[in-house]
């Protein structure tokens, strides 16, 4: 594992505060935004959720899990899996008020369990800082000549974790 490009990954998406995360169902994929409780420098997560939740049951299924982050100019994807804690003290530490939006009785409302995504692999696309300046110069010098830009102009790195 490449330690830096692991960094790497982490320095991309570590000021996010929600990721779309994907599950498998019988019916299919099945994505939807979810509140980042923690992200550690591994890319491991833990995500909030109600234990009585459509995607606790497609865990209890199939535990493989894809997280994606996307902003303006950084993008990334991590699979891994998911399993389900309710671990009252976890909760507890990680809680934040604003999550009374979806849990009105607070922290200790007994619905409440945390998501932990152990992470496999992740994939980054990073237009940002000098790297977004030479992909906007080579997407700008590609569209005149009419051709496609070199992808190498932005910082694409794969990852295993």
């Amino acid at each position: 594992m490449d330690k830096a490009k692991e960094n790497n990954l982490y320095d991309v998406v570590k000021d996010f505060d929600e990721a779309m995360l994907v599950t498998y169902s019988t019916r299919g994929i099945h994505a939807r935004p979810m509140a980042i409780a923690r992200l550690n420098e591994g890319m491991g997560a833990y995500l909030l959720t109600d234990l009585n939740s459509v995607k606790v049951e497609e865990i209890n299924v199939n535990p493989h899990a894809l997280l994606t982050f996307q902003s303006a100019r950084k993008f990334a994807t991590v699979s891994g899996e998911l399993t389900i804690v309710s671990d009252r003290a976890l909760i507890e530490t990680l809680w934040k008020d604003i999550w009374k939006i979806w849990f009105p009785l607070g922290k200790s409302d007994p619905n409440i369990a945390l998501l932990k995504f152990t992470a496999n692999e992740g994939e980054f696309w990073d237009n940002a800082g000098i790297q977004g300046i030479k992909y906007v110069y080579s997407a700008a010098k590609a569209y005149v000549a009419g051709e496609r830009p070199k992808s190498d102009a932005q910082q694409h790195s794969k990852v295993n974790l």
